[in-house]
């Protein structure tokens, strides 16, 4: 007479769990033994379902370590078979949890043929996926209802424990070339009609753009500097170039400033007052003038901007998704990389979190099919290198400058570095040019493209970027060629009336959506 073990090892049960409410969890028995009673009986059928499906997408024990077993031994590139599986599992040590020989025959009987197992391995994956959400529900319902749960960390933990899970169904088939190469060839046409060489967003600095051809889908731009040297003028002026000049939607995320500081920062780069005195309010008659006149060339553009702290790239992904549907956004910038966070997932250090968030970053480029330009740190080994025989090259910066983390240099499609000379009291170039109001962008790593560098005009009072060809121009009103007031003295504030841009006689600006996004 069998002992009861004997019996358990011949007969095991499936543990029909089910929930709160008595329901049972999703699953497909009699489609996970037709799956794997496939495999055994045709040995290309693995190629077929191994990228969609994992020992866990399996809901009955058994045939998880059936998977495993299978799994092994294709990877060892050895035949599979029952009497293969059967040694696999022995190896395993699973082979009596399984149920024996007689379960695995089992799985063979009313097998015909392999050719719906790929939709059969679908199904499969789609009740894992929906037990796996039901498992993390749970989870969040049980700790939203601990009243010692910090409700801040459980929602980041969320986040991070949903990304998790999205991005398992991040996987794309191949394709055949035939269809790519008709966009390919669309792209070029495009790019072939503009007379500008353009085939992304144009930046606005014309050099830059020659040697880019426009920031292109699904890059990643890494734009990269130490403090004070203009990171974020530079990104406004692009934002401006673009939102303003060309009528493009772009979405800047700042971690550094709020919305008024950033939106003050664009005043400033628009009607050329300085920032100090949008700071305190004190300006001249012609400055209100001024900024009455271009203040209006703002209002209704494109440009929406978010100043949420701590962001985490979980957020941004979930944002930059209804930037995209909901207001055609085509370029994203953030300012500034090393502020984000991956809270939710665990880390051995915070190098780990930045190549999490680097690799994050370039995948939503990519998932998106839009350019994403973030702003970093550098660390302090250009201010460390000591000067030499060249000092101007020495404190240019490096690829291996970058802060925190290699990932991000190798997941970037382009890294660009902003060099000032002046601000290292360096005045003149190897030919004697002046590099006074000069600065530097040079192109470290180009992945589609070449390196170089292109100067560029920087007036800092403005907090601007400019084409060299721009320094010409002629002087503000108010001022001579040599910066000198030449304002009426008897003309004050007060005699002048200047008139609000927002009045009702100027576009209204567009609501801002449910969130967080400002529209300007």
């Amino acid at each position: 007479m069998s002992s009861p073990k004997t019996n358990s090892r011949h007969k095991p049960q499936v543990s029909k769990v089910e929930d709160s409410l008595g329901r049972i969890q999703p699953q497909e028995l009699e489609f996970e033994k037709s799956v794997l009673g496939a495999l055994l009986l045709e040995k290309d059928a693995y190629s077929l379902i191994s990228d969609i499906l994992t020992p866990e997408s399996f809901y009955d024990p058994r045939n998880q370590k059936v998977y495993s077993a299978i799994s092994k031994l294709h990877v060892a590139q050895h035949p599979v078979d029952i009497l293969t599986v059967v040694e696999q599992l022995r190896t395993d040590g699973t082979f009596d949890e399984v149920g024996g020989v007689a379960y695995l025959s089992s799985l063979t009987q009313n097998i015909v043929s392999s050719s719906h197992i790929e939709y059969h391995a679908r199904v499969i994956a789609q009740k894992s996926t929906a037990r796996e959400l039901i498992s993390y529900s749970a989870n969040v319902q049980d700790k939203a209802f601990d009243p010692t749960q910090d409700i801040d960390e459980l929602m980041q933990e969320a986040e991070g424990s949903l990304f998790k899970l999205s991005q398992k169904k991040l996987k794309k088939d191949y394709q055949q070339i035939d269809s790519v190469i008709t966009e390919a060839y669309e792209m070029l046409h495009k790019a072939a009609e503009r007379t500008d060489g353009m085939s992304g967003i144009a930046s606005g600095f014309h050099a830059l753009d020659r040697m880019t051809s426009g920031w292109q889908n699904s890059d990643l731009v890494i734009l990269a500097a130490r403090p004070a040297m203009g990171k974020t003028a530079f990104a406004l002026s692009m934002a401006k170039n673009i939102a303003v000049d060309q009528n493009i939607p772009v979405a800047l995320f700042s971690l550094e400033m709020s919305n008024v500081q950033l939106i003050n920062r664009v005043i400033v780069n628009t009607c050329e007052i300085k920032g100090e005195k949008i700071k305190s309010g004190q300006l001249e008659a012609y400055e209100w003038a001024q900024l009455d006149n271009k203040i209006k060339d703002l209002i209704g553009k494109p440009m929406y901007v978010d100043d949420t702290p701590s962001l985490s790239v979980f957020e941004l992904r979930t944002k930059a998704r209804r930037l995209v549907k909901e207001h055609g956004v085509k370029l994203i910038m953030i300012d500034y990389l090393q502020l984000m966070n991956a809270s939710g997932m665990n880390f051995g250090s915070r190098q780990e979190e930045v190549s999490t968030i680097s690799r994050s970053l370039k995948g939503l480029a990519k998932e998106l099919n839009i350019p994403i330009l973030a702003l970093s740190q550098l660390n302090r080994g250009v201010e460390n290198r000591p000067g030499g025989e060249n000092t101007l090259d020495s404190k240019r910066p490096q690829l291996s400058d970058l802060r925190e983390s290699g990932a991000i240099e190798q997941d970037a499609d382009m890294v660009i570095f902003i060099h000032r000379p002046d601000y290292y009291r360096l005045f003149k170039d190897e030919n004697g040019n002046d590099l006074r109001g000069k600065a530097v962008i040079i192109i470290a790593k180009h992945r589609n493209g070449a390196v170089g560098d292109v100067l560029l005009t920087f007036k800092g009072q403005y907090a601007r970027f400019e084409n060299p060809d721009e320094e010409a121009a002629a002087p503000l009103p108010g001022e001579d060629f040599n910066g000198t007031s030449t304002a009426d003295p008897s003309l004050t504030v007060d005699s002048y009336s200047h008139n609000n841009p927002f009045d009702s006689a100027a576009p209204e600006p567009p609501l801002a959506p449910n969130g967080s996004f400002v529209p300007f």
